[in-house]
């Protein structure tokens, strides 16, 4: 009979430790573990009189383990010998204090494997039942009066310690306790559905060996599976793992939510226990579920907390990215300056900026950062920091746009790009130069109502290896308007899927060009929510108007 390692069971180091009561693995994610006769003890095994209150201690050492022993009475003895000092362990290595006995390993290789299934694996003798049926069965013998301090009524009280806050790596081990002790089981298992495997959460004894059948009728039919005898089932009996580890009796249920199984809970007692009934089964389905509902609170708990966490993050990289935006546009004689950013998201890659020219030009510069959220705010934030030393010194649009390019080709992760637009702009007679790297064509509307496109450019930037980049020019007359704005406004859509548009934004722009430029940004504010409509936005929108007033 073929058999198959539960994926997902390796762990970094553990210790698989035995006692007189029973054997329990546990996962060293800690960095320190005291095991002693306390109950305070990190391994506590209050009913062992050979062992000293706090025996001996496990220790992190590096990317290894080691071990000390705490000035016990009878010593602590690794592979036979005992020890005087701190020892470094080693896979495979014994350690021995009082009567237990705890081994050191890598691997959690074999603690449960699923069997195959075989021509005879139907389990014809299994006994089933559901959350649903236990449930009702519990609700009709307390509306008969029937053994108010049933096992069942018993064992959901005793769920109810589960309400206490504890880490979910205490959760496991207190749910298998408590299934383990309320049926009277030997050994058991408790595994957790990771994405598409099981992983060991919890386990007294080892070596346990569960019928793939059993796995995939408890999980994928949200069904418990007891087997009263196993010498009477015909695809049990002739498993050697059965006859070897006296398995007489085993139980299977779900860790069901209302909606949705989150793993498997597996117990199993040799001859010398009593055989279970129908009565134990649906006390571990309720137990299960009780289980279950606990580990979802949980993880939803964490899951809240991570987000409550993230979304501050957010509020503050949001507040940081607002602040390498101008706080307000700058007073230039012979100019009107306006600006506006929003991001689809707490945080975008859309950038604006109004740069003070060594010369007494005024530079204007928009980019767009491809793709949105942090990823795209962080290569914004690298190129602000650029084109405010590039300001400095190679302010003229052509210079200006062939460094930051080749600056940017450094910095510019392979799956991002940047369209830029910069212009510097004399106040004085409108002269106006520019270079485009990839951006949207701005849009010049003159004081007579006529529309241009400053359509000229190069490619977009951070793509080709040494790119360079031609000036263009233009001239601003007293009552124009230029408008400088990312895709996230023309592309901008309404419930009907539609874009904005080139044309809307020339005709709002036409249609407020008397006014100023915040009046133009404005207009274009209330255009575009008009449009959307309440619809979503998908991309960060940015527009920057400069006018010329005289």
């Amino acid at each position: 009979m073929r058999a198959a390692i539960l994926p997902g069971s390796q762990v970094a180091s553990e210790l698989s430790i035995r006692s007189p009561r029973d054997v329990r693995v546990v996962a060293l994610e800690r960095d320190r573990y005291v095991l002693g006769r306390l109950r305070s003890s990190d391994l506590s095994f209050p009913d062992d009189g050979s062992l000293s209150k706090q025996h001996v201690v496990f220790e992190r050492d590096g990317e290894g383990w080691a071990v000390t022993d705490l000035g016990s009475r009878n010593g602590t003895f690794l592979n036979g010998t005992r020890i005087a000092a701190r020892q470094r362990l080693q896979p495979g290595d014994t350690i021995r204090a009082g009567q237990i006995t705890a081994t050191f390993g890598r691997l959690l290789d074999e603690t449960v494997v699923f069997d195959a299934p075989s021509e005879h694996d139907t389990l014809p003798t299994a006994v089933r039942t559901n959350l649903e049926q236990a449930l009702h069965r519990q609700q009709t013998d307390d509306a008969r009066g029937i053994d108010s301090m049933s096992p069942l009524a018993a064992l959901m009280q005793a769920g109810r310690e589960l309400a206490a806050r504890r880490p979910a790596s205490e959760l496991f081990s207190t749910i298998l306790d408590l299934a383990i002790d309320a049926a009277g089981a030997h050994r058991g298992v408790l595994l957790s559905k990771e994405d598409d495997r099981l992983v060991i959460r919890a386990t007294r004894g080892d070596g346990f060996r569960i019928s793939s059948t059993v796995r995939d009728v408890v999980l994928g039919e949200k069904t418990s599976l007891l087997v009263q005898d196993t010498a009477l089932d015909p695809a049990l009996r002739q498993q050697d793992s059965i006859v070897v580890q006296h398995v007489r009796t085993l139980m299977a249920v779900p860790l069901q939510t209302d909606e949705q199984v989150i793993g498997l809970l597996y117990l199993d007692s040799p001859s010398a226990y009593r055989l279970w009934t129908a009565d134990d089964l649906d006390l571990m389905t309720v137990l299960g579920n009780i289980a279950a509902l606990r580990l979802e609170r949980e993880r939803l708990q964490k899951a809240d907390e991570v987000r409550r966490l993230l979304a501050a993050e957010l509020r503050q990289a949001a507040d940081m990215q607002r602040r390498f935006l101008p706080a307000a546009p700058p007073l230039v004689p012979g100019l009107d300056l306006a600006g506006y950013n929003v991001a689809s998201r707490s945080v975008g890659g859309d950038y604006y900026d109004f740069l003070a020219l060594p010369d007494g030009r005024q530079g204007c510069v928009l980019a767009d950062v491809a793709g949105k959220g942090m990823p795209a705010a962080l290569v914004m934030m690298n190129l602000q920091a650029r084109v405010q030393v590039l300001s400095e010194t190679q302010f003229e649009p052509a210079a200006f746009m062939t460094t930051l390019d080749h600056v940017m080709q450094k910095n510019c992760p392979d799956d991002r790009f940047i369209t830029v637009f910069y212009c510097a702009v004399d106040p004085a007679d409108g002269q106006l130069r520019y270079a485009n790297a990839g951006h949207n064509p701005p849009v010049l509307v003159r004081a007579d109502g006529r529309v241009e496109w400053l359509r000229e450019g190069g490619p977009i930037l951070g793509v080709l290896p040494h790119a360079s980049f031609g000036a263009f020019d233009a001239r601003l007359m007293e009552g124009d308007t230029l408008v400088v704005y990312s895709d996230g406004l023309t592309e901008a859509t309404g419930p009907q899927d539609a874009e904005f548009g080139d044309e809307r934004l020339a005709e709002t722009v036409v249609a407020h060009r008397a006014g100023s430029a915040q009046d133009v940004v404005t207009a274009l504010q209330t255009r575009v929510a008009e449009w959307c409509g309440g619809t979503p936005q998908k991309d960060d929108l940015t527009v920057m108007v400069v006018k010329k007033t005289w």
